[in-house]
């Protein structure tokens, strides 16, 4: 039971500091809030139903390819290979379809496939050889980059089928703030939770993230559970990139490449460890929002792409520093 009069000695900073600890989610929804204010007070015309439907819509594509990330963070590991994944799966997307929808179950097969893939060998490389996970996943990001160009020759190819990019753009009844893609999160958030929170695999995935060495001595397979978390980044990266080219129509390579960092900063607002073992789905959707706003509002202010990347590098590190906390674990 928690001391009343020790809270009550606590200054607002340290307050301020206990909150976010605690409600990392709940903090980052506040924090998305503020920023969209200061969005509308720099330019009043950013609060219209349009312009919230499409800050729903980047923030669900977003989200989805920071499931996978989440997962990946609870175990314990890192995959900088969303982005790319994500671009490639974009560029099937386009070259299968070719303006047609009536490839899309070949298209959903390959790209998964390709995301399975490329979540196998990640986790090979950086769980069964024990290479560093940042490094081993940004080089294997490199090889799938580079297989985009030997695919497309650097042109862009093909369209998404129009019936499978209304059902990512259209607005559900008209309603200008209710994009289509919302029908997809009601597939995607549940099987989230239900992997993380009431599968087998979620409940081995927090104890390997949190103590290995327990978890092997319990009989958990813990290479095992490793790997198939990028194996389930992969999947979702590449799910999100079919859906990524939806929304843009077209694809060329690269084109979500900074989905690899953006979706990690997403994941880390939301209250995920770097060392594995605590983190929510729903932070990092709320992590995404944050994201998608603070773009919005970069955007609004009219800062080139070069200011842009140093500012989020800035927050990145602030968030680093924020979300600095050690779990308590027993070896």
């Amino acid at each position: 039971m928690k001391n009343p009069s020790l809270t009550a000695k606590l200054t607002f900073g340290q307050r301020i500091g206990v909150f976010v600890k605690k409600s990392p989610a709940r903090m980052a929804f506040i924090i998305a809030v503020f920023l969209y204010l200061v969005t509308i007070a720099i330019n009043p015309a950013a609060f219209n139903a349009s312009a919230i439907g499409s800050i729903i819509m980047l923030t669900l594509l977003l989200s989805f390819a920071s499931a996978g990330q989440t997962i990946v963070l609870i175990g314990g590991g890192m995959d900088f290979g969303v982005g790319a994944v994500m671009s490639s799966a974009a560029i099937l997307t386009t070259t299968i379809m070719n303006a047609q929808d009536g490839h899309f179950f070949q298209l959903l097969i390959t790209a998964l496939a390709m995301g399975a893939l490329v979540g196998l060998l990640n986790g090979i490389c950086s769980v069964k050889i024990g290479l560093p996970p940042m490094i081993v996943t940004m080089a294997i990001a490199n090889v799938v980059t580079r297989m985009q160009y030997v695919l497309t020759e650097g042109s862009p190819m093909g369209y998404a089928g129009p019936q499978f990019i209304k059902s990512v753009t259209s607005r559900l009844f008209g309603v200008q703030f209710l994009p289509s893609i919302i029908l997809y999160a009601f597939i995607i958030i549940p099987l989230v939770y239900f992997l993380l929170n009431r599968s087998r695999f979620g409940k081995q995935v927090y104890l390997v993230g949190n103590n290995p060495v327990a978890a092997k001595l319990s009989g958990i397979n813990v290479a095992k559970v490793q790997v198939l978390t990028y194996v389930f980044s992969g999947l979702f990266a590449a799910f999100a990139g079919m859906l990524g080219a939806a929304y843009m129509n077209a694809a060329r390579c690269q084109i979500f490449d900074n989905y690899a960092y953006e979706s990690l900063i997403a994941v880390i607002i939301g209250g995920t460890l770097l060392s594995g073992g605590v983190g929510t789905y729903t932070g990092s959707i709320a992590g995404s929002l944050v994201m998608v706003v603070l773009s919005n509002m970069l955007t609004v202010i009219g800062l080139t792409q070069p200011q842009r990347n140093l500012f989020m590098g800035v927050i990145l590190i602030l968030l680093l520093i924020l979300y600095n906390r050690e779990k308590n674990v027993r070896q």
